[in-house]
């Protein structure tokens, strides 16, 4: 029996060496390992900087000390026989450990991309920087839950009665902020869908202005008069939003009227004219139409159309005004008239017997009364 109990204390002496031994080995090429792999990503960086290698670069610098000697205890404890309940709780602190350091390598991911995004969004939509703040915000928020989560599935709680509690929590809180909520994902929605940036000058009901600031619960607008218009997020997206800072040209279109007394030959020079002219107002602008288009009341009516190859307001109005002048200039020139509503009023019986009470005359206010009846005896119009 003593020969026995010595020769089992032997063994169980020459197995904690053993554990003991790949324990030290364990850890001593994990954390080489660990060296070496910082050292070669940081020598790849300085060759070629690729995106992947960041992510790469942060899980390594993320890889904590306490995991590894998790991970060499575990591999050590495999050549002892422990109890039942010592292996128990060895299991659940392994658990816990590599738990919580999956939930920071996931959270250096998380960083490096929010950085990266940052970088991208900095100069081309800076109002985009503060919705990346809210979803990494809300990343962050859900990675450590599910973590937490985890941790306690593997310990034996039961968490369905713990999600279920969240859940009808949750529905509380939505209930009780709901409109916070939806100016709060509206503003998630504009940052991903982008209709508009901070810049654009947009037009939204009866509201126009150009975007200066895209918040979480609010898009402010600075108005053409100078006020600033402050529009729900969630209100915003309800509407049809024109957003003219994309426009990428612009099409015009205008109309003008002659009087019916032009000269038919007159009448069919018109448009080449005006072609003319609206080729000839600069290289932003393509001709695309010139018309005599209808009959109006007291006109010849002409339609014009063209393109302004360039978004800017002012460009435009100085190219409509330049082809404004140079219509004028050329109607005049041929001596062709621009109508004006009139009336003709025949007044003749009136002219001859200079009694306004002869049967059929009209008779007529005295500041509509026109001209003299020696006038009107011919025809004249007013």
């Amino acid at each position: 029996m003593m020969v026995l109990s010595l020769f089992d204390r032997f063994s169980t002496a020459t197995h904690w060496l053993l554990a003991s031994g790949i324990f030290a080995l364990t850890l001593t090429a994990l954390l080489l390992l660990k060296a070496l792999a910082a050292r070669q990503l940081e020598r790849l960086r300085a060759l070629h900087d690729y995106g992947f290698l960041a992510y790469l670069r942060e899980l390594v610098s993320s890889t904590r000390i306490s995991f590894l000697v998790a991970v060499a205890v575990l591999a050590g404890l495999t050549q002892l026989a422990l109890p039942d309940r010592n292996q128990k709780w060895l299991q659940y602190a392994f658990v816990i450990i590599f738990v919580l350091q999956a939930a920071l390598w996931g959270n250096r991911a998380l960083s490096v991309w929010l950085d990266r995004s940052f970088q991208s969004h900095k100069a081309s939509n800076p109002s985009g920087v503060t919705h990346l703040l809210v979803v990494g915000l809300v990343l962050r928020i859900l990675l450590w839950v599910v973590a937490l989560l985890m941790v306690l599935d593997n310990l034996g709680f039961n968490i369905t009665t713990l999600v279920a509690s969240l859940g009808i929590g949750g529905v509380a809180v939505a209930l009780a902020v709901q409109n916070i909520l939806g100016d709060l994902f509206s503003s998630v929605s504009i940052a991903l869908d982008k209709p508009f940036v901070i810049g654009d000058f947009i037009v939204v009901g009866n509201y126009m202005g150009t975007v200066e600031y895209v918040g979480l619960k609010t898009t402010r607008l600075r108005s053409l008069g100078g006020e600033q218009i402050i529009i729900s997020n969630t209100e915003l997206l309800k509407e049809r939003i024109r957003n003219y800072k994309r426009m990428e040209e612009r099409r015009v279109a205008f109309q003008f009227g002659i009087a019916y007394e032009t000269e038919v030959e007159d009448v069919e020079r018109v448009p080449g004219l005006v072609r003319e002219i609206v080729l000839g107002s600069g290289e932003l602008v393509r001709f695309d139409r010139a018309h005599f288009m209808a009959y109006g009341e007291s006109a010849l009516q002409f339609e014009v159309v063209y393109f302004m190859l360039t978004d800017n307001f002012n460009k435009y109005m100085d190219v409509q005004q330049k082809i404004n002048l140079g219509i004028l200039r050329e109607l005049r020139r041929h001596g062709i008239a621009f109508a004006r509503p009139t009336r003709v009023v025949h007044m003749a019986e009136y002219a001859r017997t200079g009694d306004a009470n002869v049967s059929g005359a009209r008779s007529l206010p005295a500041q509509a009364a026109g001209p003299a009846p020696e006038m009107l005896r011919h025809g004249r119009r007013q």
